[in-house]
């Protein structure tokens, strides 16, 4: 059964605030963009975390959302491309990699990855 939700996204960077009423069968970042707002997304697939929110309060519901591990959706992150509110919602952006560095950040530049060597191909 669609319903209306107020979705309010408060822009962590500059401040500002953006508020839309969006329908519970539609994926908000689709429903603000209708009305005329561009966000930051890039895959539209729920893969990486351009997107990524932090809920403030409401719920909304994500389960294609494989960019965000089950800990952080946990601790209240979102994707806006694959999410739908179930209830008025408020969500502040997040900065551009700080998603990406709470889920894969203690994999990369600790000191212990070595450079590849150069590919060689073998001629046909």
């Amino acid at each position: 059964m669609k319903k209306t939700f107020t979705v309010t996204i408060k822009n962590k960077k500059t401040g500002k605030v953006y508020q839309e009423q969006v329908n519970s069968d539609e994926y908000i970042l689709k429903e603000f963009e209708k009305k005329g707002l561009k966000l930051a997304f890039s895959c539209r697939n729920g893969c990486c975390t351009s997107c990524a929110v932090k809920i403030i309060s409401g719920t909304l519901q994500q389960p294609e959302a494989m960019g965000v591990s089950q800990g952080l959706k946990d601790d209240g992150y979102a994707l806006l491309c694959v999410a739908k509110a179930t209830s008025n919602l408020e969500v502040e952006t997040t900065y551009e990699d700080e998603v990406y560095d709470l889920q894969f950040g203690k994999y990369f530049g600790r000191g212990h990855t070595r450079v590849a060597p150069p590919w060689e191909f073998e001629e046909e």
